[in-house]
């Protein structure tokens, strides 16, 4: 059977269907170029999408590669890091002076201080009872009154034999043993004195004097109370109001101290710092803890007070080495690192070892020349690999 299409002038398809062709056979050719048509039409579709998404994901390649992140980046360099050490340590009189009863004691009959004064050399801090004291006195001194009595009689005696010697009343014998008499009266005399000195001595010890001039720390006495050599320590005074911290070092922070290195201090609750010097370093190190003290002197001050805690910086030695500010290390479980730039302008991970903490920052002593580009900020968004554009930071 035939079938021959054309069109028609009007744009319509006409089907010139061959007389010995049956209708069945037409409309199957018709439904064919309808596919064949719609085949076309889709295709072309897919064409115009292809090529639309082809250009759109090249832009979107080109922006992701002009987008590079930046960041600023510092130059360390090295420099000189005056050397401190950290330290904290007890609060304590320099010079410690306890203070108790020097004679035989007895009931306390005043106290006269209070702890925070100050006290001169020989000042009397409390008195004890001395009435029994007093009563020996008052007789040794009537033995004097006697001793030197009979002193006189004897130089008398002596005197009026001397006189009559010459003339033949007394003989020489008499006149050596008056003598004599005499001698042992005088030295009586000196023996009464002597014990009557002791006695006075005696006494006074009684009183509870300072040993020398400085600032009362404790007061372990109450008048009443009776007190004698066995009973210990009455006061407590620090010498010349001298205060120290006694620090505890590291044995190898300890090599790098000595006498004469200058430390700021600051007690617990206080809102500033006392400057002091090292004075003694400890000679041996203790086996347990490792450390060893470090005595800072330290002038008075109502803020030191004896048994407190406090903190000190030392300054010892010197480190030469880049500062970094804190932004720029990062740290995790394999330790602290910075981000370098590199020549290609990628971020490189870079392990770091720091040194002292300072106001001006932070010492790295191992890790950086101090020439290389240093990431500022932002490092914790960085992977190793990545491209950055550095951008110098302004120094202040």
């Amino acid at each position: 059977m035939n079938f021959d299409a054309r069109i028609s002038g009007n744009g319509t398809v006409v089907d010139d269907v061959n007389p010995l062709l049956d209708g069945g056979e037409a409309d199957r050719r018709s439904k064919r170029w309808l596919i064949i048509g719609a085949i076309a039409l889709l295709v072309a579709l897919v064409g115009v999408w292809f090529l639309t998404h082809r250009s759109t994901g090249g832009e979107v390649a080109m922006q992701a590669k002009t987008q590079v992140p930046v960041v600023s980046v510092i130059t360390p360099g090295s420099g000189t890091i005056a050397g401190q050490i950290n330290v904290t340590g007890t609060l304590a009189a320099r010079r410690a002076q306890p203070v108790g009863v020097a004679g035989e004691g007895g009931q306390v009959v005043s106290v006269l201080v209070e702890p925070g004064q100050w006290v001169h050399q020989g000042q009397v801090l409390a008195v004890i009872d001395r009435s029994v004291q007093v009563q020996q006195q008052a007789s040794q001194a009537a033995q004097v009154q006697v001793s030197r009595a009979n002193a006189e009689l004897a130089e008398s005696n002596y005197q009026r034999a001397l006189k009559l010697v010459d003339k033949g009343f007394i003989s020489k014998a008499d006149v050596d043993r008056l003598r004599s008499t005499r001698d042992a009266a005088y030295a009586q005399v000196r023996v009464a004195g002597a014990q009557l000195g002791v006695l006075r001595a005696q006494s006074a010890r009684l009183n509870v004097v300072a040993p020398a001039a400085g600032l009362v720390l404790e007061r372990k006495i109450e008048p009443g109370q009776v007190v004698s050599a066995g009973s210990g320590v009455l006061f407590n005074l620090a010498k010349g109001g001298e205060m120290e911290l006694l620090a505890q070092v590291g044995e190898i922070d300890l090599a790098k101290l000595a006498p004469g290195v200058s430390a700021e201090v600051t007690p617990v609750g206080a809102d500033k710092s006392f400057t002091g010097q090292i004075w003694q370093v400890s000679p041996v190190i203790d086996p347990t803890s490792r450390q060893g003290t470090a005595r800072i002197a330290l002038a008075y001050a109502p803020q030191l007070r004896p048994g407190g805690f406090a903190s000190a910086v030392i300054r010892a030695g010197a480190v030469v080495a880049p500062m970094l500010p804190e932004s720029s290390i990062l740290s995790d479980d394999k330790g602290s690192f910075v981000y370098v730039v590199d020549a290609a302008n990628k971020a490189q991970r870079r392990a770091v070892k720091t040194g002292l903490v300072t106001e001006q920052g932070i010492a790295v002593v191992e890790g950086l020349s101090g020439n290389e580009r240093v990431v500022l900020r932002a490092g914790g968004f960085l992977n190793p690999g990545d491209t950055v554009k550095p951008q110098a930071a302004k120094v202040n």
